[in-house]
């Protein structure tokens, strides 16, 4: 192996969390991200070889994920069920907010998830990638395999679409 190429088990057990994040973030029902984790993991295993050590982990794993998520749901387009939001899929929270704040913040993540859910995949993975993992966009492009240009555009759309379904969400709440 390559210098600086991490050997699988150490990938796995060091990049699972962050994996079973990213599903969650793309949009993935709870239901089936153990299934796809490990599917993106059998890829990982089948492509170690060609993974350039001297690129960053992250936003190939990401790229790996977008297209299991994407080929998933092609899959399974026609059996979509719509469940009703949980908590159960919020991340745990320490003691130290208030219950205010704890009820607040449920719902602010709440309400992006949902927002988060009228994209299509390949703008969510954009905005996920660029807004919450914060990995710059030349890798982001390199990791979906599109041109830069096309990565800063889906940005900007998928921005405008949360943004006007957080909107239409408040005006419905008035």
């Amino acid at each position: 192996m390559n210098a600086g190429r991490p050997d699988f088990p150490t990938l796995y057990r060091s990049e699972f969390e962050y994996v079973w994040k990213t599903l969650r973030r793309l949009g993935v029902p709870s239901r089936d991200i153990e299934d796809l984790a490990h599917d993106i993991f059998v890829v990982v295993h089948r492509q170690l070889h060609q993974f350039d050590p001297t690129r960053p982990l992250r936003p190939w794993l990401f790229g790996i994920a977008v297209r299991v998520v994407t080929d998933h749901r092609r899959t399974f387009r026609n059996s979509r069920e719509l469940l009703a939001p949980t908590s159960a899929g919020a991340d745990p929270v320490d003691g130290a907010p208030s219950q205010d704040q704890k009820v607040a913040e449920a719902e602010a993540r709440s309400l992006l998830m949902r927002a988060l859910d009228v994209l299509d995949v390949d703008r969510r993975a954009v905005l996920v990638m660029h807004d919450l993992d914060e990995v710059p966009m030349p890798e982001i492009a390199a990791a979906l395999d599109i041109p830069v240009n096309t990565a800063y555009s889906r940005l900007r759309l998928a921005r405008a679409d949360v943004t006007a379904a957080i909107r239409r969400h408040r005006e419905r709440q008035r």
